[in-house]
């Protein structure tokens, strides 16, 4: 695998600023949102027993 160099005046670190309380709530009320729109209803499967005759 080859080094990149980085060009001259271009810095690959990012730092983002911290999220404010605000920001956090509105990003998670939008996942809650995206999760409550994409899930599918999960099918619940019985075991099927196989039942003997007492004699």
């Amino acid at each position: 695998m080859a080094y990149i160099k980085e060009p001259e005046g271009v810095d690959f670190l990012i730092q983002s600023p911290p999220l404010t309380n605000q920001e956090r709530k509105e990003i998670s009320e939008l996942i809650k949102k995206m999760k409550a729109k994409s899930s599918r209803p999960r099918i619940i499967r019985r075991k099927k027993v196989k039942k003997e005759m007492a004699e």
